[in-house]
């Protein structure tokens, strides 16, 4: 149909406006800012979107939008939906004009997120020995993933999370943002794939942000990452891929599996991230693809500039995706009430030598921030949250060739283990765990480290990655001394 009537049949006789199926989901994009408001809902039932309705205000061309998003997905296959997007809205209006394409932008957000909650709850797709879950963050790194399993022959469906979202994060920056869903999308549908977005911000609150408050609040220096990849994102996506019929699950993590079915370093080391997916159970590593595993970052950025993706040059982000764009300490006195608490910085013998704005600011190894003279530079060697101080002193009383861990889990006997990574950018340490004869694998609740050589300082709260040459043999959490 042509341009005009396209948009004034939409408009006219929209499209089940005002009907919202029982049982629905609803999604729900724009509002006060802007002036438009659309709203879509749906029923998926098996592989089907089994109902639908919206109800839209503001400017004409939104209650078009809508009606057209409702027209192209009632009724449809969840795969094909899931492949409905700006271009596919302003085509069935017969084409709109950058003044009205933001009528399509929302429509096409609204749309998804009541796709993914609808699907999340009721789809059952039979399952399909070809088909790839493919995690996709809007970044260059599962873009490429994404490519890598079409090429193939694997049919995929990208998937991304929306895991949180604060009008004081910078959305640009963050790859679990709305704005980073809405790029996510955009790649996908440019791959020609369908797309579904889950809004896991409740899990990822529960699960994550308010454990690592109150492990701050407890003098410690958390790893969320871990903690995320291992207990919520991960699982959240095998999941859903049971649901739609996927036999696995691909991320754009550079990481690999041992022939045992252990995770195991990346061939690049300046890009591994084994670290950050050691809390994985090995029955979720088993439903795990990883196409970068082989690569290095230039070649992932040399594969996205040939198939002529726009994130190809596309900044790595450097920051906790809940802090992008904010400070550590701003968000812990907005979302945890951890606000600054002056107290004493005290050296080894207990005398004070400065003064401090809060022990939860503070991590065991560091240097910048003390604000203190001295002749020699000093360190943080410790915390106290119950007494508010921090405990400086020269970078040698640091040194430790003693590690203690706890709720340990081990994947083979702890006699393989033969070094540990104490961070995720520090190099891997050669170590043994004590009294290892006799320790099988499974959940400990403490285990003592000695290290060939002695670390300056491990932050009570990091993850202990404890490994077998490359490969992930279990995970602990340092403890305190």
């Amino acid at each position: 149909m042509s341009s005009g009537a396209g948009l004034e049949e939409h408009l006219t006789h929209p499209h089940r406006r005002g009907h919202e199926p029982r049982d629905a989901h609803t999604g729900a994009a724009g509002g006060a800012i802007c002036g438009d408001l659309i709203r879509i809902s749906l029923r998926v039932e098996g592989d089907r979107v089994a109902a639908a309705g919206f109800e839209a205000s503001g400017c004409g061309s939104a209650i078009a939008a809508g009606s057209a998003a409702i027209t192209l997905v009632e009724g449809e296959p969840v795969l094909d939906a899931a492949r409905v997007g700006v271009a596919a809205i302003s085509e069935e209006l017969g084409g709109l004009s950058a003044a009205k394409i933001h009528a399509a932008e929302l429509a096409s957000d609204a749309l998804h997120a009541a796709l993914g909650a609808a699907a999340r709850a009721g789809a059952a797709l039979e399952p399909a020995p070809a088909r790839t879950l493919v995690a996709m963050s809007g970044g260059v790194d599962s873009a490429v993933a994404a490519l890598l399993c079409a090429r193939t022959g694997r049919e995929v469906v990208g998937v991304t999370l929306e895991l949180w979202r604060d009008p004081d994060n910078d959305a640009e920056a963050s790859c679990c943002s709305a704005s980073a869903v809405r790029a996510a999308r955009a790649l996908a549908h440019r791959l020609g794939l369908p797309h579904i977005t889950l809004d896991l911000r409740e899990e990822f609150r529960a699960g994550v942000v308010e454990p690592w408050i109150a492990d701050h609040a407890a003098g410690l220096t958390p790893n969320p990452c871990v903690r995320c990849n291992g207990r919520v994102r991960i699982d959240a996506m095998v999941d859903f891929a049971d649901t739609i019929g996927a036999a696995d699950l691909a991320t754009g993590h550079y990481a690999r599996h041992s022939a045992d079915g252990l995770l195991r370093a990346a061939a690049d080391p300046a890009k591994d991230q084994a670290y950050m997916l050691a809390g994985l159970a090995p029955a979720t590593l088993g439903r795990l693809r990883f196409p970068l595993g082989e690569l290095t970052k230039p070649e992932v950025r040399e594969i996205a500039a040939g198939a002529g993706l726009p994130v190809a040059s596309k900044k790595d982000s450097q920051d906790l995706c809940f802090l992008a764009g904010t400070g550590r300490s701003a968000f812990l006195a907005k979302h945890g009430a951890l606000r600054e608490r002056p107290g004493a910085i005290v050296d080894r013998d207990g005398a004070e030598v400065g003064r401090h704005r809060g022990a939860h600011l503070f991590t065991v190894g560091q240097r910048r921030g003390l604000g203190i003279g001295a002749p020699e530079p000093l360190y943080v060697l410790a915390t106290d949250a119950i007494a508010n101080t921090v405990t400086v002193g020269a970078k040698s009383a640091l040194a430790t060739p003693r590690v203690l861990v706890r709720d340990a889990i081990l994947h083979r006997p702890a006699s393989e283990v033969d070094a540990v990574k104490l961070r995720y950018r520090s190099a891997p340490l050669a170590c043994r765990v004590r009294g290892a004869d006799g320790v099988a694998a499974g959940t400990h609740e403490q285990l003592e480290l000695e290290l060939g050589d002695a670390v300056d300082g491990a932050a009570p709260g990091q993850a202990a990655v404890l490994l077998c040459g490359d490969e992930v043999v279990g995970w602990a959490t340092i403890a305190t001394p």
